[in-house]
């Protein structure tokens, strides 16, 4: 009997589309260890579908079309969605991405959760987040650090501002000096 979901995929599997595929496939290759699998040429010399394993998963991979119904992030100007990637040693993985040409768009560090992380976008606009599991970080604990990393993020709220101001103006003034109106 076929199986709804094909051996060696998993119910949700990526499927990335890029110009310039076959560069995509050896870049991934070198980054993040990605080994083809199959691809199906199109015409042009462009890859109609590609199959990668990276670690334990599967990423599809086509070439941007007009025929297709995505685009590229190169084509969007960016790109909403980020693959997670975790791996034994992120230190090593990141620079190793870094070093086929990815550029860091956040640098590795030890985060409230409980993971090392860190993103990297690739040449074709996709956005890669690495990981190594540090930590397993109980509720109440998750939640307590959370709250203080957004507090250490957030901006100043406008109370908070209002009330800087209040206190800088009935600051004592310091002799010899003017205050400009």
């Amino acid at each position: 009997m076929v199986s709804a979901i094909p051996e060696g995929t998993r119910s949700v599997t990526p499927h990335l589309i890029v110009k310039g595929a076959r560069r995509a496939i050896d870049f991934y290759s070198k980054a993040f260890g990605a080994r083809e699998l199959y691809h199906m040429d199109g015409p042009g010399g462009s890859i109609v579908h590609a199959e990668l394993q990276i670690g334990d998963s599967r990423l599809y991979l086509v070439d941007e079309s007009p025929m297709g119904t995505g685009r590229a992030p190169q084509t969007l100007n960016g790109s909403s969605v980020a693959i997670h990637l975790f791996v034994p040693d992120v230190d090593a993985s990141f620079q190793r991405a870094v070093g086929a040409g990815a550029k860091v768009t956040q640098p590795l560090m030890d985060m409230f959760w409980g993971d090392r992380f860190g993103q990297v976008r690739d040449p074709f606009g996709h956005i890669w987040s690495l990981a190594t599991h540090k930590e397993d970080v109980a509720p109440d604990e998750m939640a307590r650090r959370g709250a203080e990393a957004m507090a250490a993020m957030s901006p100043p709220r406008p109370a908070q501002k209002k009330a800087a101001r209040a206190r800088k103006r009935s600051a004592p003034k310091k002799a010899g000096k003017k205050r400009r109106r």
